[in-house]
């Protein structure tokens, strides 16, 4: 246990999440930080956060405001344990400790220039690696949701080459599966989907799909077949209860699936919903990304999200750093781990400090179209923090400003380097 003299109004604590839609921001030593309304699939499962104080997942920094340097805490090394660290004030007192292995390190200057210096020797003793530029991305998303077909994606991947946008990638979104778990049958409107893949390839784009590849739907074939292969609760969604992957005894079931996505012509891959992989320990987590990049090879581009932030480095080219956007400015009930534009631009921001370092952040996409509420703040968000650059609209809906804002953007990402540090 550690105690920190702070002034009760300069100082500042900096908690970090879970993992990708974990809140995760500044606040006053005396505030309380925001919490997901539903900690399972939001939060960190089995660790859950104090109703007052901090808890940061692997990695709290505290400015005492009294012109000390900032006192950053953090896991010796993420990738193996990711020790809960607490903090809590009391009459000018800030008590901090932790329910694992904890380095404490002073760093002169702001919270963001000390975990930018923390990150850089973490980046180093973990072996991080080179960080990969991201493509520019047309994702389905944020238009279609579940409900896209064949013909949706051949009419973006026109208009992409009509307006001539500088899109690398089209990305097919969840909608293209059979059921969640069962990626190797197809949903209707994606019967002939490597022939997709296919007519992507031949326009001079690379296919790129979305998989949450350790979940399994309780109504999907694979849970049905293989219930050995299922782990714990992994929440809900879909309309049905959702079970993690048990990575080991699905290995091959992973191989399979990645060796056929590759094989049909996909080379950029979205990993959604990773936390439910860590569900049975780092060790289980890190060798599933391990098998999936093994089965697609080291040129292809893996995008986490929905995934454990520590656990990840070194393991994926680009991250979700944030919460998902939404059309709409408030989250629902106010919860800063929901879809909405307001939580995804406070994570970003606070986790600006990976970008370049861990891999290239990924804020989520651009959405332009009139119908977007305070769609020119989310932009500026996207321009100023997003190293992935990827729309997310009907090409067809965008008037002038969206277009000439997409475009822009498309072509102005910042090189995987570290942003600059206030």
């Amino acid at each position: 246990m550690m105690r920190l003299r702070v002034d009760p109004v300069r100082a500042q604590v900096y908690e970090h999440g879970w993992q990708s839609w974990s809140p995760t921001t500044t606040y006053g030593v005396t505030a309380t930080a925001h919490r997901p309304l539903t900690p399972a699939m939001y939060g960190r499962p089995g660790r859950p956060a104090p109703r007052e104080g901090f808890q940061g997942e692997g990695l709290l920094a505290v400015d005492p405001g009294t012109g000390e340097p900032v006192h950053v805490y953090a896991a010796r090394d993420g990738r193996a344990e990711v020790p809960s660290i607490r903090a809590a004030y009391g009459d000018g007192v800030l008590t901090v400790d932790a329910d694992g292995d904890v380095e404490q390190a002073l760093h002169p200057g702001t919270i963001e220039r000390a975990l930018g210096t923390w990150a850089d020797g973490y980046a180093r003793r973990t072996g991080a690696g080179a960080v990969r530029a991201a493509p520019a991305v047309w994702c389905s998303w944020y238009h279609y949701f579940g409900a896209v077909t064949t013909d949706d994606i051949l009419e973006n991947l026109d208009a992409v080459e009509e307006r001539d946008l500088p899109v690398d990638v089209i990305q097919i979104d969840d909608g293209w599966q059979a059921g969640i778990g069962d990626w190797l049958s197809f949903s209707g409107p994606f019967a002939g989907l490597p022939r997709l893949a296919g007519r992507i390839r031949s326009a001079g784009r690379r296919a790129g799909i979305w998989v949450a590849p350790f979940l399994a739907a309780a109504n999907s074939d694979l849970a049905r077949a293989h219930p050995g292969r299922l782990g714990g609760d992994a929440g809900h969604n879909w309309g049905q209860a959702l079970f993690a992957l048990d990575v080991v005894r699905a290995e091959d079931h992973l191989r399979e699936v990645f060796t056929a996505l590759r094989a049909w012509g996909f080379d950029y891959f979205k990993l959604d919903f990773l936390y439910a992989g860590a569900m049975g320990g780092l060790d289980a987590y890190r060798h599933g990304l391990t098998v999936i990049r093994e089965a697609v090879g080291p040129d292809a581009y893996l995008v986490g999200c929905g995934a454990p932030i520590l656990p990840s480095v070194g393991l994926v080219d680009a991250m979700r750093v944030s919460p998902d956007v939404s059309p709409v400015y408030e989250p629902e009930d106010g919860d800063l781990s929901r879809a909405s534009q307001r939580a995804a631009t406070v994570t970003t921001i606070a986790r600006a400090w990976q970008h370049g370092r861990f891999w290239v952040n990924d804020p989520d996409c651009l959405i332009a179209r009139p119908q977007v509420e305070r769609r020119e703040d989310w932009a500026a968000v996207v321009e100023r923090y997003g190293g992935l650059r990827a729309s997310s609209d009907r090409i067809a809906d965008l008037d002038a400003w969206g277009l000439e804002t997409t475009r822009r953007l498309l072509s102005s990402a910042p090189d995987p380097v570290p942003f600059g540090t206030p």
